[in-house]
């Protein structure tokens, strides 16, 4: 499936800043899910710095923008050849051990609620079927729900309102994951509508199980399903903090306001959006 991407973000300060340095995860992943056609990464007035492959096997990029400046875009374009490998991640070079993230943080730590959750597991045919039944718990007691939820909500947090959007069922099912001794991680990505148009956002996220015999595959209790052909894969982290597309630091006083804007089209087909304030 070809998917073409328009992704622009957009930084506003009520008082202009001194500078800003950036670090981007805004390159799709090399595996053999995806293959990169064209791809483009351009921000305001912005010099390009060092890059590298980190040792999850993503494409970190810096930037850098010399003040002062009132406002930043970043806009990501291009076009990506992808292929239905049912959530498998093959063909992925990484060196850090899947056990690096059986580690929680604060947005996937495992309260009560959700150790008890993760007791879907039990009586699992094998760590796939248990991997599935985590996912299909997780996708049952957190309702997809635009705006329940804000940016720094924890999996505890959206468990005990029992709804969320995909950061929150990503966290969830990393903390439920990592309970029974799964490594478990985040992923940013993007998504293409499905025919029957099953809401998500656009700018999409998920989690990655670790199952030994056949490696890292992705399970996405938004959607139900395991990543497929719509899936864009951009990076991953233990968290939604630590895989962000765009981390960043402004230099100055005064407050920063974002703004997200992405399109993701098949070949010749109709693009979808999605805004954030």
């Amino acid at each position: 499936m070809r998917l073409t991407v328009d992704h622009v973000t957009r930084y506003s300060y009520d008082q202009p800043v001194r500078g800003v340095v950036q670090s981007h995860r805004l390159t799709p992943t090399a595996f053999e899910g995806q293959t990169v056609l064209d791809w483009t990464v351009e921000v305001t007035d912005g010099l390009a710095g060092g890059a590298f492959r980190d040792g999850a096997g993503d494409r970190i990029q810096s930037w850098s923008v010399q003040g002062p400046v009132s406002e930043i875009v970043v806009r990501v374009r291009g076009t990506v050849e992808t292929v239905d490998l049912a959530g498998m991640l093959k063909g992925h070079r990484e060196t850090v051990r899947p056990e690096v993230y059986l580690r929680e943080t604060h947005a996937t730590w495992a309260d009560a609620a959700l150790v008890a959750l993760s007791a879907a597991a039990e009586g699992a045919e094998g760590p796939l079927d248990a991997a599935h039944r985590l996912s299909e718990a997780v996708a049952e007691a957190i309702a997809y729900e635009p705006g329940a939820t804000e940016a720094h909500t924890t999996a505890a947090e959206a468990l005990a309102k029992g709804a969320g959007v995909c950061q929150d069922h990503a966290h969830a099912l990393i903390a439920v994951a990592r309970a029974r001794e799964i490594p478990a991680r985040y992923v940013s990505g993007y998504l293409c509508a499905d025919a029957e148009g099953a809401p998500h956002e656009a700018a999409h996220a998920w989690a990655e199980l670790f199952i030994a015999g056949l490696g890292w595959i992705g399970f996405d209790p938004a959607n139900r399903c395991c990543p497929d052909a719509r899936y864009i894969r951009l990076g991953s982290g233990l968290d939604a903090q630590d895989a962000a597309p765009i981390r960043g630091v402004a230099r100055g006083p005064g407050s920063e306001t974002m703004d997200v804007r992405v399109s993701v089209a098949p070949g010749g087909g109709q693009s979808q959006s999605q805004g954030q304030q």
